[in-house]
């Protein structure tokens, strides 16, 4: 689990009338900042890069071809439907035990693609879902996923690099403390 220690003073300085520019302005540079050498430290280096899909943002990783972080700010629960031939050609790569995992739940307007990765079935559906909830049903909260990796395979016979080895889920709202939770995988 990456370290956050000045992560709760920033969101007690967050305007709850006005989450979004706070969150943006303060919290994000900081956060990125902590992934970002969080990741180093444990021997990656290589190019990264920022994007923005559905509202969200998410660093890859382009050379291992994996995703870092994904965050962004829920607008409640969203209503669009998922596209299932995305997810059906998005490879199973890492066995039976293991689910299409979204870094940002399709509730929260989550995509496919640099959106999905294996996570194992059973955190997926399990302690992983209460703080996607919340985020569901608290606007103006910030949420994200920063997912850490060891080594540059997996011994579960996933893609070379691209097996998480766990994920920091968090969930920021105005005023309140960080509610950070890690799950292994």
């Amino acid at each position: 689990m990456a370290q956050y220690p000045q992560l709760a003073g920033l969101v007690r300085t967050i305007d709850p009338r006005s989450p979004d520019d706070g969150f943006t302005r303060k919290v994000v540079p900081y956060l990125v900042n902590v992934w970002l050498d969080d990741y180093s430290r444990n021997g990656h280096t290589t190019e990264i890069v920022e994007t923005t899909v559905s509202e969200f943002s998410y660093l890859f990783d382009i050379a291992a071809e994996r995703l870092i972080a994904a965050w962004g700010i829920s607008k409640g629960r969203h209503g669009g439907a998922r596209d299932p031939s995305r997810m059906a050609g998005h490879t199973l790569s890492a066995g039976p035990l293991y689910h299409r995992g979204h870094a940002i739940a399709p509730t929260l307007g989550g995509p496919t693609d640099i959106n999905l990765l294996p996570q194992i079935g059973r955190i997926n559906i399990g302690p992983f879902r209460p703080l996607e909830k919340k985020a569901v049903a608290t606007p103006g909260s910030f949420y994200f996923t920063y997912w850490t990796y060891f080594g540059a395979t997996s011994s579960r016979g996933a893609i070379p690099g691209q097996m998480p080895t766990g994920v920091d889920q968090g969930l920021l709202i105005a005023g309140q403390p960080p509610q950070i939770t890690h799950h292994g995988n």
